[in-house]
């Protein structure tokens, strides 16, 4: 049975880990990176800039909340811009910044790797599923 000191210390540590997890730069960007729809939306914007209505139709699956939340974090972190005409209607249209184009060869270096290798990340996860069935 634990003790409250050592609750206490098990607090502390975790704490304390989670403030290092929220400082360090690799995690606070992978963390973008991992939300599921970053990647889709990055990769239409490669190819130039896109009305929210496009993004919508090209992204298969994002709901018109979750386009806007991304599309939001994505400016906020500065790899999106977002620009508005005066017209009528309002014409709307989102580019990536020099710094998000900045991450498309690193995105395209992890598109190859997962491409080249998701047959052996396939077999490995049979093996261990088999070896852990009851």
């Amino acid at each position: 049975m634990a003790t409250g000191g050592t609750a206490e210390r098990r607090a502390g540590a975790r704490s304390a880990y989670l403030m290092s997890m929220a400082a360090c730069p690799t995690h606070r960007v992978l963390d973008r990176l991992g939300d599921r729809w970053v990647s889709l939306i990055l990769k239409e914007l490669a190819d130039g800039p896109r009305r929210h209505g496009e993004l919508s139709r090209t992204v298969a699956g994002v709901t018109q909340k979750m386009l806007t939340q991304t599309l939001r974090g994505l400016e906020r972190d500065g790899l999106v811009a977002r620009s508005a005409t005066g017209s009528v209607p309002p014409r709307v249209e989102y580019r990536l910044t020099p710094l998000g184009e900045s991450l498309l060869p690193v995105m395209a270096a992890v598109t190859a790797w997962a491409e080249r290798h998701i047959g052996d990340i396939d077999a490995a996860r049979t093996t261990y599923d088999s070896s852990t069935s009851p």
